[in-house]
């Protein structure tokens, strides 16, 4: 059985993972890049990213060398537009009038890199918003979650009275996909469901 290290700060990526019983280690690793290429598919960008991420981490691992490393990224699409962290009120303001009404889709990717390789998985929800009046985006800012969420909003909180259905991977829409990642911890010889020691 391998060890995990999470090389994420999201707190929600933390909880999914201890969620399904992951014992794992949190990595603290310089940022990457992540300015999508020009051209990139949304799909790709989610992927390189998450791919990037583990790797970022591997490097800022020292003396495990038989560790699994887990990178994630997760981004909301519209059309081919990727709506990422708002950068302050009136962007996510934008972002959420954007997204009223409308369907949408939430890519989140995951990548596990063992010292047999890397593997990375995909996963892609649709998500379906009600129809959202001014006064109501201004209620939902002024609780303070859309500023730290892709796409503004944030499903496992007060945002999810914004959606009205979804189809996919709901832990994907929070941010880790747990059918893909549950797939690579056993790639990886990761064990899962495991019990804390009374």
């Amino acid at each position: 059985m391998r060890a995990l290290y999470l090389a994420s700060a999201s707190p929600r990526r933390a909880e999914l993972l201890a969620q399904i019983g992951v014992r794992f280690s949190r990595l603290v690793f310089p940022g990457i890049n992540e300015t999508p290429r020009a051209g990139e598919a949304p799909a790709d960008y989610v992927q390189r990213m998450a791919r990037e991420k583990a790797i970022a981490g591997r490097a800022a691992l020292d003396g495990v060398p038989q560790a699994a490393v887990l990178g994630a990224d997760t981004s909301v699409v519209l059309g081919e537009r990727i709506l990422g962290k708002p950068a302050d009120r009136d962007d996510a303001r934008q972002m959420l009038q954007a997204l009223s009404g409308t369907v949408h889709e939430v890519l989140s990717a995951v990548s596990v890199l063992t010292p047999d390789g890397q593997q990375t998985r995909l996963s892609t929800t649709r998500v379906w918003f009600r129809d959202l009046d001014s006064a109501e985006i201004d209620t939902y800012l002024a609780t303070g979650e859309p500023f730290d969420k892709a796409g503004a909003y944030g499903i496992q909180g007060c945002g999810a009275v914004l959606v009205d259905a979804l189809h996919g991977s709901y832990s994907g829409v929070v941010g880790l996909p747990l059918a893909e990642t549950r797939a690579l911890l056993h790639w990886a010889n990761v064990p899962y469901w495991q019990q804390d020691p009374a």
